[in-house]
């Protein structure tokens, strides 16, 4: 079938590909360092007691089969030598269906880490690289030219994500529509960045631009995706250049660049490179995929024009079609748990209380943040959640609290300081609340901290191991 490919979008296929496999070794690298304090058998939210309770029909995972840290932790490390390899292009040297198993592999490793993760998991840029890899299988390989059901299912993609992040907006805070959003948005957003206090001090009219300049992006720009060339190769590369501006303006894990990876498949780079034909058997694998797929957007699609919409949402077990969305509402106000713990016998006020640092969450108001995204902290993150509401820490925090006092090798590891020795663990552990907020660029000079925080209540008093762990 000659309208089964478009040769002119060689190039748009090796560029994300390649730039898939980045995001995916990052993924299997954050799982790799941190899964053994999170979700290992010693872990917060254990995966042993998690697929005793769980059906694998509702969380396909081959840890259903058989679980152990060291069967995690060689399952991790070999998705990223597996990333490695189709970053170096091996999938190009195979055969087309040795190339489309090859693409096969990390995304069957990566829903049975995703399926088995919890809370821990549950951020939409997880289901993203799930739905975006799942196409990535059957964009083909060098043999033959890039099918164009596929392309149109990665914009397809791009679309729900962007659209549907700008229609829960405008269902959600009236800050969106009235443009003042971002006069909060860089103070209390989950991780921020190296420069996201400069972003926080820009002049409040360039905050107003900044959001009008969001929702174009988000709720006309997508329907220019699929326009034909140059429309949509401009409409992605606005696309791009927005998300590099998220980039320097907090941590969001790898959203932001697979977002702009999903972009990068729909430029026309003017590079059209010969191949042979597409085998049969391969359009109708192809073709067959996409008519499900296709099915399968029903309720994502139904989801996005509904009043009642949801954004992060997986609609299936392997994750293939997805609702997305971030920011519907704004946090006004900053508020951290902050965690210290004493060698005292009898902890008092005045005790020596030491606090424990995190690597990405803001806690020492004189520590400038860093950039980590595209690496992910999942335990800075459901913090963040934590100082939404003590709901979010329901499942964990005890888990976390006990660990602490154990000094738990793996669990500091998450860390970026412990105040206590590897053989002196503290005798007690408590939460404390506070309100966080940046310093004005007076303070800033006089003071060297970019924050200010402000004691608010005690969120966890002070507990020790032969008590049961009390919960905010």
């Amino acid at each position: 079938m000659d309208w089964f490919t478009a040769p002119e979008y060689w190039m748009s296929r090796l560029v994300f590909q390649r730039a898939l496999a980045v995001v995916y070794l990052f993924a299997f690298l954050s799982a790799a360092l941190q899964f053994r304090a999170l979700i290992g058998e010693r872990g917060m939210l254990p995966v042993p007691r998690f697929v005793a309770q769980v059906p694998f029909r509702r969380a396909p995972s081959v840890f259903h089969l058989h679980y152990s840290d060291r069967f995690f932790a060689a399952w991790a490390w070999t998705g990223c030598a597996v990333s490695v390899a189709l970053i170096a292009g091996l999938d190009g040297q195979l055969p087309l269906w040795g190339g489309m198993l090859l693409w096969l592999v990390p995304w069957v490793m990566y829903l049975s880490i995703v399926n088995v993760g919890q809370t821990w998991y549950s951020f939409g840029w997880e289901s993203l690289l799930l739905e975006a890899g799942f196409l990535a299988v059957f964009l083909g390989n060098d043999e033959v030219a890039p099918p164009i059901v596929v392309l149109f299912l990665l914009r397809w993609i791009l679309f729900r994500l962007e659209f549907g992040a700008g229609l829960i907006k405008m269902r959600g805070d009236a800050c969106w529509r009235k443009l003042t959003c971002l006069d909060y948005h860089h103070e209390t957003q989950p991780m921020p960045g190296p420069l996201s206090w400069f972003f926080h001090h820009l002049p409040k009219p360039f905050h107003r631009a900044e959001v009008a300049a969001n929702h174009f992006t988000q709720l006309v720009v997508p329907v220019l995706l699929f326009a034909p060339q140059p429309i949509a190769t401009a409409a992605a590369s606005l696309m791009i250049v927005t998300q590099l501006w998220l980039v320097l303006s907090g941590n969001f894990a790898w959203l932001n660049w697979i977002t702009i990876v999903l972009a990068l498949s729909a430029v026309d780079y003017g590079v059209t490179r010969g191949a042979s034909a597409a085998p049969l058997w391969y359009e109708i694998v192809v073709l067959a995929v996409a008519a499900g797929l296709v099915a399968l957007s029903y309720r994502p699609a139904r989801n996005l024009v509904s009043r009642r919409q949801v954004m992060n949402r997986s609609f299936d077990p392997l994750h293939l079609v997805n609702t997305y969305g971030a920011f519907g509402s704004v946090s006004r106000l900053r508020y951290e748990v902050v965690l210290e713990g004493t060698l005292d016998e009898v902890p008092r006020a005045d005790s020596d209380w030491r606090e424990y640092e995190f690597k990405g969450k803001p806690g020492d108001p004189r520590r400038w943040p860093r950039q980590f995204a595209p690496y992910h902290l999942r335990l800075d993150w459901l913090m963040w959640f934590v100082g939404l509401s003590p709901a979010y820490a329901g499942s964990w925090f005890g888990a976390l609290v006990e660990r602490l006092l154990e000094n738990d090798r793996d669990t500091l590891r998450l860390l970026r300081h412990s105040p206590f020795p590897a053989d002196e663990p503290p005798r007690y552990v408590r939460a404390s609340f506070y309100r966080y907020r940046y310093t004005t660029w007076r303070e800033l000079r006089e003071t060297g901290a970019c924050w200010q925080r402000t004691y608010v209540r005690e969120f966890l008093p002070p507990t020790r191991l032969e008590v049961s762990v009390q919960r905010a």
